[in-house]
């Protein structure tokens, strides 16, 4: 007799990397810079607000499906939200109240003029700026106050009243109440750490980065660009941060190859001046590719990444 037996199923599609884990490293990340009343029940909120003023019946509403949903997902038992009282829901509110004001900042005329009097007159020189300030795009949060890795907030909740009060600070080092400001003493996931190093990784083995000789810079650039710019992912505004840390990493790419492109224009202009050969895409640029039969041109896209 003939054995038959049912073809074998592809194992399923497993993705690398997706959005709720991410989201989950990135929330435990940042815990490691708050300070909560209770670690353990303070520390995972509900519904993000912007002001306290915006804790009221519909919010509370919102904030109930939210933790049931949360807790359906957790448990695989269906939680019906009108038994979440109120007293176990965490509100989170986005606000610099407690982060320092930053100090003003010196015209770049007057900080020259300073230097130069104080190189005639002998002055002790000033500590030298950041050196990795101009290699990484970290956006400003807040002009006015000190510049934090990622926007603050209070965590809050509600007594049987409807009345809020702080259970939770982030930068904040001690207890709630008699703590002291700190924007130095978290630390990012290790997990989080490899996740970064996955994405660039990952990116840098698409078809139009993995032919370039200098792919480890641009891997080296997007993991510097993420390591400043990981924490700043706001949950307020998008639920989706693989795309957020995508378009770090493509700029860091862009970035690198420009400056590639400007530095071997430089050199093919100074072979040029001196009577020497410039390199082959120099040689044939504007020329038909002799390896394809189908016209195709070495085509200069540092113009679209500007416009970018």
């Amino acid at each position: 007799m003939l054995s038959t037996t049912l073809p074998l199923k592809p194992p399923p599609k497993v993705n690398y990397l997706n959005n709720r884990d991410l989201l989950k490293e990135i929330h435990l990340s940042k815990n490691t810079y708050c300070s909560f009343r209770d670690p353990v029940a303070d520390h995972q909120y509900d519904i993000i607000l912007p002001a306290v003023s915006k804790i009221n019946q519909r919010t509370i509403a919102e904030a109930r499906r939210n933790r049931a949903a949360r807790l359906t997902k957790e448990t695989g038992t269906e939680v019906n939200e009108k038994k979440i009282p109120c007293t176990d829901l965490v509100f989170r509110i986005m606000t610099w109240e407690h982060i320092p004001m930053a100090a003003k900042k010196v015209p770049k005329a007057v900080a020259k003029k300073k230097k130069s009097i104080e190189d005639i007159l002998g002055f002790e020189e000033l500590p030298p700026e950041d050196p990795l300030a101009d290699l990484v795009d970290e956006p400003i949060l807040d002009p006015v106050h000190v510049r934090v890795n990622f926007p603050p907030f209070f965590h809050y909740r509600v007594t049987d009243h409807r009345v809020p009060y702080l259970v939770g600070r982030s930068h904040w080092q001690g207890d709630v109440d008699s703590g002291s400001y700190s924007r130095d003493h978290g630390t990012m996931t290790r997990k989080l750490a490899m996740m970064f190093m996955k994405l660039c990784e990952r990116y840098a083995t698409r078809s139009n980065w993995r032919g370039y000789t200098y792919n480890e810079e641009m891997r080296g650039q997007a993991l510097l660009q993420l390591s400043q710019i990981g924490l700043q992912f706001d949950e307020s505004k998008s639920q989706n941060p693989f795309a957020y840390y995508t378009a770090a990493i493509t700029n860091s790419f862009t970035r690198i190859l420009n400056l590639e492109k400007k530095s071997q224009n430089i050199r093919d202009d100074v072979l040029e001046m001196n009577g020497l050969n410039p390199s082959w895409t120099r040689q044939n640029a504007g020329r038909k590719n002799p390896n394809f039969g189908f016209g195709v041109t070495n085509i200069d896209i540092s113009e679209y990444n500007n416009d970018a």
